[in-house]
Order: structure tokens, then sequence, then C-alpha cells
């Protein structure tokens, strides 16, 4: 009867450690992911560099505007009501930061920094990706299986037998600046059609953000702005406006992505 209460525990125990180490490897995969540029691994130093000079001017214009926001409304509106309508400029400042900002870190020193030469056997390229521009390679290194985003225009002279390819790759970004090809061309690389679902993944990490902050600053502000006659419960729908409908596009992006994933993991066939 002890040996049967023993092996019940177990049972029980097991999956609750299972699951922790679950939660614990994707935390780790997050970090990794943000500590290698995020959305923005694989591109050019360069380009990053000028998008991040982007989203600061965005940023700044948005600084603009809450300051003009307590300048004007507080007499029209009140102070509630006034700081409610720029609160909702910060989330896009937020979203930039955390979107742009690991990136733009990343390329400034990528900039500077000598490139790493990476030299493997070809394992299997690809024109498109999941990240917009950018192709795929995938090389066996002695260090195991690595995957690179390329642009498609260095994927060109790539071929479809297992050739030695050489890499140079930026240290941060890890961003392809050149590919050697060693050894003969036997077998030219045929590009299958790109299914429609790949485009439409590709568009998913630009379009979640931007419309994110659209929705949360046109549903805050437009309550904000509108003749509502108690100041704090005007201030409090302003608020809940943009939270819903921020959570709602959220909502609705996960959805779509899920369902594009599955789509797409039914493309791979399977051995």
């Amino acid at each position: 009867m002890g040996k049967k209460q023993v092996r019940t525990q177990m049972r029980r125990i097991q999956p609750k450690g299972a699951a922790s180490n679950a939660q614990g490897a994707t935390r780790r995969q997050r970090e990794r992911f943000v500590q290698a540029g995020g959305m923005l691994q694989g591109y050019a130093p360069d380009q990053v560099v000028r998008w991040g000079y982007i989203a600061v001017g965005i940023a700044a214009l948005c600084v603009l505007i809450i300051a003009a926001y307590l300048l004007l409304l507080p007499p029209i509106y009140g102070w509630p009501d006034a700081v409610a309508a720029a609160v909702a400029w910060i989330f896009p400042i937020a979203l930039l930061a955390s979107f742009v900002g690991p990136g733009f870190r990343l390329a400034l020193k990528d900039r500077k920094a000598e490139p790493r030469i990476v030299q493997g056997q070809l394992v299997g390229a690809s024109s498109v990706s999941t990240s917009m521009g950018l192709g795929m390679l995938m090389v066996q290194t002695r260090g195991g299986s690595e995957q690179f985003l390329v642009p498609p225009a260095r994927l060109k002279q790539v071929p479809g037998n297992q050739v030695n390819v050489v890499l140079t790759v930026t240290p941060n970004l890890h961003h392809v600046k050149s590919v050697g090809v060693m050894g003969q061309r036997m077998v030219g690389r045929v590009e299958p059609p790109v299914p429609p679902v790949m485009r439409r993944l590709q568009l998913i990490p630009v379009l979640t953000p931007v419309t994110l902050a659209a929705a949360a600053v046109i549903g805050d502000d437009a309550v904000a702005l509108s003749p509502i006659p108690n100041s704090a419960i005007h201030a409090a729908l302003a608020v809940l406006t943009g939270a819903i409908l921020a959570a709602g596009v959220y909502g609705l992006s996960y959805l779509f992505q899920r369902r594009w994933m599955a789509e797409v993991q039914a493309l791979v066939p399977k051995t």
C-alpha cells in the first residue's frame, strides 16, 4: 500500500516539474531573441540605425503631442481628462522602445565591430522567411546546425546540392554581409512558390504594434475629446476605451498568428 502511494505522488509531481521547465525554456528563448536584436535580427546595421533615428523622431513627436494636451486641455476638460488623453501617447513610445531599441543598440555596435566568419555545409536555403525582406539559410557547422536570415539577393548564387559555404556575419545582429560557395555547383536551386500564408505571417510583426498603438490612441483620445460632463468618469472612460481596443487588436493578432502558423506547419512534409 505504501509503494502505491509513493508511485502516485511521483506521477503527480512530475508534470509540474515538466511545466516549470517548459516555462523556463520559453523565457530563455524570449531573452535570447531580444538579446539578438528581436524583430530586427538579420537586417543590415546601417538600415537598423536609420530606422532607429526615425523611431526617435516619432517618439519626439509623441512627446510634443503630450505636452500640447497637458497645456491646452485642462482649461476645457479638466486635469483628469487631459492626463488621460496624454497617457495614450506614451504607448507608441513604449512600443518603439521595445521593438526598435534592442536592435538599434546592437546595430551601433556592429558598425564598429569586425564580422565573424562562419563555415560549414549547406543544409538548405529559401528566399523567404518569417522576416519581411529576408530569406533563410541553414548551415551545418562544427557546433551544430545554425540558421541565418539572409537578403534574397545573396542567395542567388547558392546551389541546390550540398556544398561548403562561407558566411561573413556581424557579431550582434547576425546580419549576413556575404555568402561564398566552395565546391562545384552541380544542382541548381529550385525555388518553390511562396504560399500566401507566408506573406501574411511576415506582416504580423509589423502590423501588430502599429495597429495596437493606433487603437489605443484613437480609442482613448476619441472619448477624451468628447463632451462628457463628469471629469473623473470622462477620464476613466477614455483610458478604458483605449485599453479595450488595444486588447482586442492584440487578441485578434494572436488568433490570426496561431491560425496561420498552423497552416504553415500543415505545408511541411511529414517524414
